[in-house]
């Protein structure tokens, strides 16, 4: 282990200068997940007897794909000049169905470390989360991964990385998420120049809610991120999209297991339970606040996930539909993403038509809901919404075949999609698009 490596830091209401909040973002298979297994090895906190492959991977369908599904925070403590600071990393998933994820990531951080394969260069995923946390205003630091690969080219990345965010080719860091090689002088280099969190330690508690999983036995666990004022446990705490009141049984910081604390201050991320089993209780975007000194304005909260693809998922047994409710409403706490309806086929029975940011989210979600649920489902074709115009000038969604009208119609719109082509030399753009097309008229 290395000498600069601490123990956990004792993470009690840390004083806002010495903590850091930042986000791993990168196309699939950069190496995020790698590169973070270093820096939790680096820093201490898990030790080589219990280090895996992938260690903030928690779920079986993660390690079996390969991917992460899920945004995983932790806290690492890291010394710099005799100072000990309180890093909140977040690790994100690189496929563009679980794009919602990382922008939730990236509204709970001051910073983003940009990680490109040096093997493989500037991708799609590398461009479309680049973005998402420009438009959060967030510290950005280059980063070069897998330069141990016989087939690296991190010169030419480096200056391609350098043109797409601004900066010289030398400020994009070297390393391997594989050999650890260049993750120091990451860390480093992420406490100096990712800015501090601000919030008013004496102003009405808000905390934003970025996460929440469902515990068989606690109940739901909310994960929070600070913005001003504090909380401790036994406190009474308040929703304050719902205005209910639950009892604060237990705070604390995950780094990486769970571990309970007397409280969090500004700029700090983390986790309460309250005991609630009502899944509804904590909505991801969501304030929390005190009852004694309530915030009179809530947070901004999160954009509504757009979905992009519709199938409807039913129980092969009839019976299995109240567990099939229940157990869509405990995954939503996972995957905010999730949109859902109830709906009936003829032929299948009671179910829902579900709303899916693609396909590899659509295939996910169903097998979650069959292994973690035991259920056993039918998902139907997935299909995306159409707009129909009738003869009267009447204008209505159609989300499936049972729903078309009869009658005279005078078109259908389909969405198509609006991209950004990027040729490989260069990085030379040509954007097209439409909203929708016609696809004719019919009696």
């Amino acid at each position: 282990m290395s000498p600069r490596a601490l123990k956990a830091l004792q993470p009690s209401l840390t004083p806002p200068e010495l903590i850091r909040n930042f986000s791993i973002i990168a196309h699939i298979d950069h190496g995020k997940s790698t590169l973070a297994d270093r820096m939790l090895q680096l820093t201490g906190i898990v030790n080589d007897r219990q280090m895996r492959a992938q260690y903030l991977d928690r779920m079986d369908i993660e390690r079996e794909r390969g991917i992460t599904i899920k945004s995983q925070a932790v806290r690492l403590p890291w010394e710099l000049d005799g100072v000990t600071y309180a890093m909140n990393m977040i690790d994100t998933p690189g496929h563009v169905d679980f794009t919602y994820e990382v922008s939730r990531s990236l509204a709970a951080c001051e910073g983003a470390v940009l990680l490109v394969d040096a093997a493989q260069g500037i991708e799609a995923q590398t461009l479309a989360n680049l973005y998402l946390a420009m438009e959060n205003d967030l510290e950005i630091i280059p980063v070069l991964n897998k330069i141990d690969l016989p087939a690296a080219q991190p010169e030419k990345y480096a200056e391609e990385l350098a043109n797409l965010i601004g900066g010289n080719p030398e400020d994009c860091l070297r390393v391997s998420g594989k050999t650890g090689a260049g993750v120091a002088e990451l860390l480093d280099r992420i406490v100096r120049t990712v800015p501090n969190p601000v919030g008013d330690p004496d102003a009405p508690t808000r905390a934003m809610i970025f996460d929440s999983v469902y515990d068989s036995y606690r109940g739901v666990v909310t994960y929070i991120r600070m913005i001003d004022g504090s909380l401790k446990p036994r406190e009474q705490i308040q929703m304050m999209s719902t205005r209910a009141v639950h009892e604060l049984l237990e705070i604390g910081v995950i780094s990486p297991e769970p571990e309970v604390t007397a409280g969090l201050g500004v700029g700090e991320v983390g986790y309460l339970i309250t005991g609630v089993k009502d899944v509804r209780q904590s909505k991801v975007g969501d304030t929390v606040t005190t009852k004694a000194k309530s915030a009179t304005e809530a947070l901004k909260g999160y954009a509504e996930p757009k979905p992009m693809v519709f199938s409807g998922i039913y129980p092969i047994d009839g019976g299995d539909y109240p567990n099939l409710r229940d157990a869509l409403d405990k995954l939503r706490l996972s995957d905010a993403s999730l949109v859902y309806e109830p709906e009936t086929s003829v032929a299948l029975g009671f179910g829902f038509r579900c709303g899916f940011l693609g396909l590899l989210h659509l295939e996910i979600i169903t097998e979650r809901l069959e292994r973690e649920f035991n259920l056993s489902l039918i998902a139907t074709s997935p299909s995306v919404v159409y707009e129909v115009t009738k003869d009267d000038g009447g204008q209505l969604r159609v989300t499936n075949p049972s729903e078309f009208p009869e009658g005279k119609i005078k078109d259908v719109s389909e969405p198509i999609v609006k991209a950004t082509i990027l040729e490989s030399e260069g990085l030379r753009r040509h954007d097209h698009g439409a909203l929708s097309v016609k696809t004719g008229n019919h009696d």
